[in-house]
């Protein structure tokens, strides 16, 4: 039998020849030699191509040797107006090196002057300097030196590769001097000449680095034969010839722009454009195609439809925030970036000419590490240094506003979880198939749990996209190779091994939260085969490398936070429709940075030991994480609580402050919060015996301020809980760097930018606030009996909205509860009223109308005694003990201080207040108004005044214990009256908790004034939970200044998020299973839900 022919060949004498045949050289490197000089290609292996041209010349086909006139094949492109325009490309030859005599042909071919060498296989065949492809091109050469007799041709040949392996040219030159040296040094090469054939190679071989870039696919039907293009590129070969060693004809502008060709003659610009392709054009194509094939659209050709702009809004958003930096900071020109970004968003919308989104998918794993680790690189190392991201940048300590630092955005974790999550499988693979790495996922909107998928349903609907992996857009599955292997941790063992990244993803499961990916995705991140961040981690100092690990780490949990949505169920259109229309934490849209996506916290360790400022959880009410079938285990419980807690806005359900509308009465700034009379009084423990509280309160507010400042904070660390909460405010406010260098006066700068524009100025400050301690709504403590606050609300009513929806008014009627009947009948004079009960009834519905107050409310002392009368519930009389008469004859002396500079604004809780259960007053007129208008009361129950009457404020607060039990004789003789009550010492805690359980309209609030500390909060808390469940408020903060909101909310969260954490532990320890919405839910309660149920009862 005769053997088949191995090589055609035409009358042309070749001068260039091409090993290989892929369609990469065929669509662009054969067309460019072939406009010159018609190469010869021979492939490695096979005889495809050769069988593609012996098929069209049939009549020669049996005769070795044969020559037939011509040899040309195909080239269709793809105009984006859809027409096909086919172009031949003329060869002189084609073979095969796959056998004898294909390779003997060729070799004879070599007497002739080659001066080019095109190298067209896989990376594989770059592989190792054994590959049969290197060995070939070894021995081709070395033909060539043995032909070259005594020429001494002063041109190289050169070597020119179109894959895209970085730097191909010297990995070929490396590998054919290896092969060299193994097979052809000091041999007798039979010509007398001293010439090695290594120095050869050195002086007479330039092996050119390159890059190729134009999608290629093959016509339908051609059995991959003839390759299908899009338009041709401007840069669809880039070709780097440092030594001028390429022909001449090849640097004519004419040509090298008809062909999309680009010499380069230095290293870097090669380097730029292997840069720019690799991070614009493939670190899109793998951003957008996991996601895409995820959502069921197999090809890129979708991009050209109008209903593909979210995708593209994506795409835009990662080059303009992630990828055009990273190339800047890298040296590489705006305009190159630019023009690089224009000409690749144009290619992927072309209608007629897409890939397949399953085949970019291929080898997944390493490209997110190949084709957007750069950027990452850059990203990291632009924002690092002295003065680059602070060591603190924490979620858990960072509050929002300064979450600009992190310079990677969502856009970036997005597409890493895209990756991760499209490699994560649903069945469990046969040992065959786990071997060769080969394992099944499912697409968004599957709705079979893990291991349901029929792949035999819809069998004709099967499409293969590479290597023999298919997919199923109907039944919803596909399959995926993958080897990268991370690093695994048993919780059986403390001994750590390596398992295959799908296989970790499936050990742990679909529907976990967050944090149990932390440890695989950032394993997955530094590995060699995966991210390969590791760089991301060296640092030049301690400080800098901490600064990285903040950074990745960061990375991880936004990563992890997508995937375990991704995991869940929620698509990846669902959350790129949250980042394009700004919803939920996406404030930025794609922009965003990646901080608002930690769940939990970078750190383990006990949180309640730093602020917890809030910052919304990034798990949105309609994300099927919320309510997935499995649940949590008791290892996700801190990470959610905590995330929870640090999202929840809160109702603060008791404050002394006022709005901006209230000029001088709106307390705020760094001098208020130094004078706060926690600090005016831990400032006295310690001050100079010259400094006496007269000599104190006869300075200006900013004299007291610099005191306080130099004493607590200067000479001494403000390690007490009311100086701590200044660092913590003005920490939270940016002001790190003069917290630092202790500058008050730049302090006060800061504070002044927003003084200096008035209502305008403070209304913005407020706003800030409210944002950072993520406060709802703060109830006010407003005082009708007081003139200096009465004339804010008339004689103009102020209408419901004349104020921010973020205060809302409370009543205080403390006159009212202790039968004060000359305070009253003197405030009832001055506003016009008579003085019976009707009008006080009167007075006080309209002061209702007003100010339309979520509560009435009082401050009752810790003495107060209502003895029971025979009736048992009726309360009869008050037997006073130690009640400062003086005081309750002139309840609002403060106002005089409030109306000077405002230095004692708090003169809401100096009134001295007790019941008296005889007065008409509370009878007739404050609990029927309360009945009618379905008001609760508010009783703050234990304070002691005037302890210290020279420090004034400063001095009021002894804690002593109080009786429960005139609160529960109120509740029994007005039971369709709802009270809300706090007490101050820490005594009555357990006993209020008691009396909370006996009446349903009794709801307790808040750790008040000297129980307001962490390690007290901590323990109301656990033991309102162990006794109340979530059916009371766990905090109010009681603030006078505006700024305390941050600290006073930021300390308390963080408290209540530990105490919680370990109660929802023991539960889970019991066997209750419940989802992070029953978290939330029972968290909203804590924060101001379970009082808007109370505030919702009617008492019938």
């Amino acid at each position: 039998m005769t053997p088949p022919i191995s090589v055609l060949l035409t009358p042309n004498t070749p001068t260039t020849l091409c090993i290989g045949s892929g369609r990469f050289l065929r669509s662009v490197l054969v067309p460019f030699l072939s406009s010159n000089s018609k190469p010869a290609v021979f492939q490695t292996r096979g005889r495809s191509f050769l069988d593609f041209f012996v098929s069209q010349n049939e009549a020669v086909a049996h005769e070795h040797g044969a020559v037939v006139p011509s040899l040309r094949y195909p080239v269709d492109t793809i105009a984006y107006d859809g027409t096909i325009c086919t172009d031949y490309i003329e060869i002189s030859g084609v073979g095969t090196l796959g056998s004898s005599d294909g390779k003997s042909r060729l070799l004879d071919l070599l007497r002739n002057n080659i001066r080019v060498i095109g190298v067209g296989v896989t990376e594989a065949g770059l592989s190792h300097a054994a590959n049969q492809c290197m060995r070939d091109l070894t021995l081709i050469l070395h033909t060539m030196y043995c032909n070259q007799g005594n020429n001494e041709d002063e041109h190289k040949i050169c070597i020119i590769n179109t894959d895209n392996v970085l730097n191909n040219g010297d990995v070929i030159r490396c590998h054919v001097l290896e092969n060299a040296r193994e097979f052809y040094t000091d041999k007798d090469e039979g010509n007398g000449r001293t010439q090695s054939f290594v120095d050869f190679l050195e002086k007479k071989v330039a092996f050119l680095n390159t890059m190729v870039d134009r999608i290629t696919s093959s016509r339908e039907g051609s059995n991959g034969m003839i390759p299908s293009c899009e338009p041709l590129p401007e840069k669809a070969m880039v070709i780097c010839d440092p030594g001028r060693d390429l022909p001449d004809w090849m640097r004519e502008e004419e040509i090298q722009k008809k062909y999309g060709v680009k010499i380069r003659q230095h290293s870097k610009e090669l380097e730029c454009d292997i840069s720019l392709k690799l991070r614009v054009a493939n670190g899109t194509h793998t951003a957008l195609a996991h996601a895409m094939a995820s959502s069921s659209f197999p090809n890129t050709e979708s991009l050209s439809s109008p209903s593909s702009s979210l995708f593209l809004s994506y795409l835009d958003s990662l080059y303009q925030t992630q990828i055009l930096p990273g190339a800047l900071h890298d040296g590489i020109s705006e305009q190159e970036t630019e023009s690089t970004w224009h000409d690749w968003r144009k290619r992927m919308q072309h209608p007629y000419f897409g890939l397949s989104t399953f085949f970019i998918t291929q080898n997944g794993a390493a490209k997110g590490g190949i084709r957007l680790g750069p950027t990452l690189k850059s990203l990291v190392n632009g924002a690092v240094g002295d003065d680059g991201v602070s060591l603190c940048l924490i979620p858990l300590v960072k509050p929002s506003r300064t979450q600009t630092e992190n310079p990677i955005s969502v856009s970036m974790a997005f597409a890493f979880a895209a990756i991760l999550r499209f490699l994560s499988p649903i069945i469990k693979q046969s040992e065959e198939a786990r071997q060769r790495g080969i394992y099944v996922g499912w697409l968004d909107g599957h709705e079979g749990g893990i291991g349901v998928v029929d792949m035999e349903n819809a069998a004709n609907e099967i499409v293969t996209y590479a290597d023999g992996l298919r997919y199923n857009l109907s039944v919803q599955w596909y399959e995926f190779k993958c080897t990268c292997s991370v690093e695994w941790n048993s919780s059986s063992s403390f001994a750590k091994r390596e398992v295959p990244l799908p296989e970790a993803f499936s050990m742990l499961g679909r529907g976990r939260q967050p944090s149990a990916y932390k440890d695989v995705i950032r394993s997955y991140l530094l590995h060699p085969q995966g991210g390969d961040l590791r760089t991301i981690l060296q640092g030049e100092s301690a400080h800098e490398e901490a600064q990285r690990n903040v950074i990745l780490e960061t990375f991880v949990c936004a990563i992890s936070t997508l995937y375990a949505r991704m995991a869940s169920g929620d698509s990846s259109l669902q959350i790129l429709k949250e980042m394009q229309e700004r919803q939920h934490v996406y404030s930025n849209g794609f922009s965003t940075s990646c901080d608002v996506l930690v769940d939990g916290t970078l750190t383990g360790g006990n949180v309640a030991d730093r602020p917890m400022h809030f910052c919304k959880c990034p798990i949105p009410d309609s994300s099927c994480l919320m309510t997935t079938p499995m649940g949590l285990t008791v290892d996700d419980v801190p990470s959610v609580v905590i995330s929870e807690v640090r999202g929840q806005r809160v109702i603060d359900l008791h404050t002394h402050l006022l709005p901006a509308s209230h000029g001088a009465l709106c307390l705020w700034g760094i001098d208020e919060l130094l004078t706060y009379h926690y600090l005016v009084a831990e400032y006295f423990m310690t001050a100079p015996a010259d400094i006496s509280p007269v000599g104190f309160y006869a300075m200006n507010k900013t004299q007291q301020a610099d005191l306080i400042w130099e004493a607590l904070f200067v000479n001494r660390s403000p390690i007490s809980e009311a100086t701590r909460g200044v660092v913590t405010t003005l920490q939270a406010l940016g002001l790190e760097a003069h917290v630092k260098s202790r500058d008050l006066p730049a302090i006060r700068r800061f504070y002044e930018k927003y003084r200096r524009d008035g209502l305008s100025g403070t209304e913005r400050f407020v706003d800030m606030t409210y944002r950072i301690s993520g406060v709802r709504y703060a109830i006010m403590t407003n005082i009708p009996f007081d003139s200096t606050e009465s004339q804010h609300w008339r004689p103009k009513k102020k209408a419901s909205k004349e104020y921010p929806d973020t205060f809302k008014s409370a009543l205080r009627v403390d006159p009212l509860l202790a039968g004060d009947r000359n305070t009253i009948e003197t405030a009832l004079k001055a506003s016009g009223y008579g003085t019976t009960i009707a009008d006080a009834r009167r007075y006080l519905h309209d002061w209702c109308d007003t100010m339309k107050p979520e509560y009435l409310m009082a401050s009752t002392p810790h003495d107060f005694y209502l003895p029971p009368t025979d009736g048992g519930s009726i309360l009869a009389g008050v037997k006073k003990l130690g009640v400062n008469e003086a005081a309750l004859q002139t309840p609002f002396a403060f106002t005089d201080l409030s109306r000077t500079e405002c230095n004692r604004c708090d003169g809401a809780d100096d009134i001295p207040s007790i019941i008296n259960e005889n007065s008409d007053f509370l009878v007739e007129v404050l609990m029927p108004v309360c009945e009618e208008r379905n008001l609760p009361l508010a009783l703050k129950i234990g304070a002691h005044r005037s302890v210290n009457p020279s420090l004034l404020a400063a001095g009021d607060g002894m804690v002593a214990f109080a009786d429960t039990g005139s609160l529960a004789r109120l509740c029994g003789r007005f039971p369709k009256v709802r009270f809300l009550a706090t007490f101050l010492s820490r005594a009555n805690q357990h006993e209020a908790c008691v009396l909370a359980s006996k009446f349903r309209n009794l709801h307790i609030y808040g750790c008040w004034w000297y129980c307001n500390n962490p390690s007290i909060i901590e323990e109301i808390t656990r033991m309102r939970v162990e006794m109340l469940g979530t059916a009371f408020t766990a905090q109010h903060s009681d603030a006078r200044v505006v700024d305390q909101l941050i600290y006073k909310w930021s300390h308390s969260r963080a408290v209540i998020a530990n105490v919680l954490s370990q109660e929802y532990a023991k539960i889970a320890r019991s066997g209750w299973k419940f989802s992070r919405d029953d978290i939330r839910r029972d968290v909203w309660r804590l924060f101001g839900g379970s009082y808007e149920e109370f505030m919702s009862k009617t008492l019938k």
